[in-house]
């Protein structure tokens, strides 16, 4: 089956936005990377090796050791409130905790500018209208990225944003997500277990081992891997 093309950004080098450094949590890494504005990077990694534990100690959910700096600034210099809509993060098993879809997003000007993104990833304005125990997992998915956009974040963090998907949507989520790299310079950090994803969103790809960063070279047929991060 021929691979559907690349969503890479092509871009000159851009500032960094996130610096992460010697992050650590549990028996985990050391960790160390950098985003750049508008890229995506991709992290692969056996299930348990703790990948979504690394997005949440960057989201600020988990302690953890080292640094984490947005544009120059730490996390710790930050509220974590406010650290967490910079800073969004979309987990694989997205939490609701009111029984109306609409009450998980806020009651303000920035609602003018939702319609336009429910639509692109298949959905009327009703939809906010709606219970959540009527939603699929699917549903869930694209309703959490929906609400992680709305403030409007710098740096997005998806734990396997489109594991639920079927292939219109996981296209539809991808375009509209590459659209947003080149037009707000939005950074990606990508968890997937889906090597052709990654092939198609990131600009670097990382596999996580137990204490350091793998990085990979892609050449769209097969994944090599190249060298160490620093650890």
């Amino acid at each position: 089956m021929q691979e559907q093309p690349s969503l890479l950004v092509s871009q000159q080098p851009k500032p960094v936005l996130l610096d992460v450094t010697n992050v650590a949590f549990l028996t985990k890494g050391p960790y160390s990377f950098s985003v750049a504005a508008g890229e995506c990077v991709g992290l692969s990694g056996r299930s348990g090796i703790g990948k979504t534990q690394l997005l949440r100690a960057m989201a600020d959910l988990i302690p953890c050791t080292g640094n984490v700096v947005l544009n120059g600034i730490d996390a710790q210099k930050i509220p974590a409130p406010r650290w967490r809509q910079m800073v969004g993060m979309v987990p694989a098993d997205p939490q609701w905790w009111f029984d109306l879809v609409g009450d998980h997003f806020p009651k303000n000007e920035q609602m003018d500018t939702l319609l336009p993104t429910l639509e692109r990833l298949g959905f009327a304005m009703d939809v906010l209208n709606w219970e959540v125990s009527r939603l699929s997992t699917g549903e869930r998915q694209r309703l959490a990225l929906i609400r992680a956009l709305v403030p409007e974040p710098i740096v997005l963090l998806l734990d396997e944003p489109s594991s639920a998907l079927d292939a219109t949507h996981t296209n539809s989520l991808e375009e509209l997500l590459a659209e947003l790299r080149q037009s707000k310079e939005l950074g990606i950090v990508w968890v997937s277990h889906d090597p052709a994803q990654l092939r198609r969103v990131a600009n670097r790809i990382f596999t996580l081992e137990e204490h350091t960063l793998l990085e990979i070279v892609t050449n769209r047929t097969n994944m090599l891997p190249e060298r160490l991060s620093q650890a």
